[in-house]
């Protein structure tokens, strides 16, 4: 499962969850009908297939990083993305347990991370005598403005570890933290909602030489029946 596919499912999945979507007239390969294939009753892992859920439960059953390191990782995502009232920030939109999976999910990525919590613990208890996460923000701020910039003219992959990590971390902070609900929350995004019509405007209307029937106009623009469904008659006139 590679990483476009998991955010592609989490954002349509956590959009559609709920809602009952069955595709019956889709077909696989073999003839078998995508809802006989597509699990569709779960919310958190809606739409993956029996294969994914099976690994799925499987990466969530092992451990990549120990209690220690995921203090590191959550002490490091907050200074990359703050969090900011009234929502929260990466620690409440489950940044360091996304960073584990991924770790997981993409084993050649394991080892950047790995390493990288390493070289700030080892950067911090050099300059500042602690552990990176018990440093203060100050100090973090100071490790971080060392390696938050890479050489654009070579490869990542030719970068120190360092900054391979940090890059690393920023994209899956940033991309965990936006695809969360905490994060959808603090976007202020709240789905595709229809627009206020009031009927094309009197200066175009005038322009072309046209008017609306009053009669007409009187029930297709009344807001206050916005949400009620039309209804016409056998030949085709509006009733309500």
């Amino acid at each position: 499962m590679d990483r476009r596919k998991s955010l592609q499912t989490l954002i349509l999945g956590g959009a559609a969850a709920g809602t009952g979507l069955v595709f019956n007239s889709c077909k696989t390969e073999n003839g078998e009908s995508i809802d006989e294939t597509i699990t569709t009753s779960t919310e958190k892992y809606f739409g993956r297939t029996p294969a994914e859920l099976e690994r799925i439960e499987k990466l969530n059953a092992e451990q990549l990083f120990n209690e220690h390191e995921m203090e590191t990782i959550a002490a490091l995502a907050v200074v990359i993305l703050p969090p900011k009232e009234p929502h929260g920030g990466p620690i409440e939109a489950g940044v360091p347990e996304l960073v584990e999976f991924m770790g997981k999910d993409i084993p050649e990525m394991a080892p950047t991370l790995l390493g990288g919590l390493m070289w700030l613990d080892h950067k911090s208890n050099t300059e500042f005598g602690t552990e990176f996460k018990s440093a203060t923000l100050e100090q973090k701020k100071q490790i971080c403005d060392e390696i938050c910039w890479h050489d654009t003219e070579k490869p990542l992959s030719e970068q120190p570890l360092e900054i391979q990590f940090f890059y690393t971390m920023r994209g899956l902070t940033v991309t965990g933290y936006y695809t969360s609900e905490v994060g959808i929350a603090d976007l202020g995004y709240k789905g595709n909602t229809p627009n206020v019509w009031d009927g094309v405007p009197q200066d175009v209307l005038d322009q072309h030489g046209v008017a609306y029937d009053p009669e007409w106009i009187a029930k297709c623009v009344d807001q206050s029946k916005r949400n009620v469904i039309a209804e016409w008659d056998d030949e085709g006139n509006l009733l309500t």
